[in-house]
């Protein structure tokens, strides 16, 4: 099954580890230390970030290393710029009405 960024972000434990990883790469087991939750569990999460891409699993001699694809994490960038668009224009018609109300205020006195 292929998951999308989406449903990666959407738990907050994936969201910290995918923060904790952004600094360095960790195995597995790092990752699980940092969580007071079993290994099994960290483990289903970093499978889940690994599915939809936002990291990646290196091996390097006997040890296995997660790193992060910030790229991936685009697309929640990408949908959320959409919305800060919106949010800009109706903040800048509000800026406009309250301007407008301070001059009209002002002209009275």
């Amino acid at each position: 099954m292929r998951r999308d960024v989406f449903q990666a972000i959407a738990d907050p434990t994936r969201r910290e580890i995918i923060n904790l990883i952004a600094h360095q790469s960790l195995t597995p087991n790092a990752v699980a230390d940092s969580f007071d939750v079993s290994r099994q569990a960290i483990s289903k999460h970093i499978k889940i970030l690994t599915e939809c891409g936002i990291i990646i699993i290196n091996q390097q001699g006997r040890e296995r290393y997660c790193s992060v694809q910030p790229q991936k994490l685009s697309e929640v960038t990408d949908w959320l710029d959409n919305f800060k668009k919106l949010w800009e224009h109706r903040f800048e018609k509000l800026d406009n009405i309250l301007i407008g109300m301070q001059t009209k205020k002002n002209k009275k006195r």
